[in-house]
């Protein structure tokens, strides 16, 4: 099981669903301290601004970020969840979260999958440019672009709303 949360809420997202595994996509210098529950290797910190084209001073997403998540996401055991933050909750953690559920079933729907998303969190807007490198390095045509593309942005907030999202449909 996949949890999603923001940053103000991983401790407590980390506690209640007993999460082995950590993803944390930040820009460099957001302070976030790793939860005790959480082993040193079990924690994967990408440093990355939420953005979808380049701008100075700022780290664009790029396809070693994604590399990264498919191989920490390739390496997970699913005996215990695993916990996927950014500061809101909202972009670059519902595209890690979208990215990882379909690197781990590849035969599932990338528009099932998109749906599922938006059912579970209204405010789920994933990251544009997370979603097209893992398209391409997943191999699936396309398919994941449109499908989050087909879903829309997601209601305005300030913070998403944790929520879990399943591997298997």
């Amino acid at each position: 099981m996949i949890h999603v949360c923001p940053l103000s809420r991983v401790d407590t997202t980390v506690a209640a669903c007993g999460a082995g595994r950590l993803v944390s996509l930040l820009a460099t210098g957001t302070a976030v301290l790793r939860p005790p529950a959480i082993a040193e290797q079990d924690h994967l910190w990408l440093s990355l601004h939420d953005i979808a084209e380049a701008r100075d001073g700022m780290i664009l997403p790029g396809e070693l970020h994604v590399r990264k998540l498919l191989d920490f996401a390739r390496s997970w055991d699913l005996a215990k969840p695993m916990v996927i933050h950014c500061y809101a909750g909202i972009s670059r953690s519902t595209a890690s979260a979208y990215i990882v559920a379909a690197a781990l079933a590849p035969d599932r729907d990338e528009f099932e999958l998109a749906g599922t998303l938006r059912r579970l969190s209204p405010t789920a807007t994933p990251n544009p440019l997370l979603i097209e490198l893992a398209d391409g390095l997943l191999g699936r045509q396309g398919r994941m672009v449109d499908a989050v593309r087909q879903i829309g942005r997601g209601t305005e907030a300030f913070e998403g709303e944790p929520f879990m999202l399943g591997i298997e449909p």
